[in-house]
């Protein structure tokens, strides 16, 4: 392949900075679990173990690359890669969902073209935290605000771009 794929950080962000909780999400948003299959269906999905292991099972339509310090693991399912350049190889499409979980996340942020966020409007109880992303570095560049329903908190979907001219190339060391 021989442009750089589009890296695409997909997470939900309560207002606290919380986005689990005992390996969970702390909420219960059905338009977030459609807003999430929507950004992902058809694409490769990097993720690190924990967050495979808190699937409900392997999501249909969309590879498992999982981002893993143990040489040992295999998941059914799923394909193992030990560094982020080791992902983007693996991946090889022109655009990859980075979902998760924060550390993962915190990895391909240097690489990352564009942030799908779901601002989750409260204030959780967890035990991840992100920071929201920084606006010397990220441009908001669309958001769709949902008012809360059904006793479930109101959240926005949020796009943003990254501001520098480029990000860090893939092959680059991190």
């Amino acid at each position: 392949m021989s442009e750089a794929p589009e890296i695409v950080l997909i997470l939900a962000r309560a207002d606290n900075g919380v986005i689990g909780k005992d390996g969970d999400l702390p909420w219960r948003l059905p338009a977030d679990l459609k807003h999430f299959k929507a950004l992902t269906l058809g694409h490769p999905m990097v993720m690190g173990r924990k967050t495979f292991d808190s699937l409900p099972g392997l999501l249909p339509g969309r590879r498992h690359i999982v981002l893993t310090r143990d040489s040992a693991w295999a998941g059914e399912g799923a394909e193992t890669a030990h560094t982020p350049r080791q992902a983007i190889a693996k991946a090889a499409a022109p655009a990859i969902a980075v979902i998760g979980g924060a550390e993962i996340t915190t990895l391909f942020l240097p690489l990352a073209h564009r942030i799908e966020l779901t601002e989750v409007h409260m204030d959780a109880e967890g035990d991840t935290r992100i920071a929201y992303p920084d606006p010397a570095d990220w441009q908001e560049v669309a958001r769709e605000d949902h008012p809360a329903l059904d006793g479930r908190p109101a959240y926005s979907f949020v796009t943003f771009r990254r501001t520098a001219a480029h990000c860090q190339r893939p092959d680059a060391p991190l």
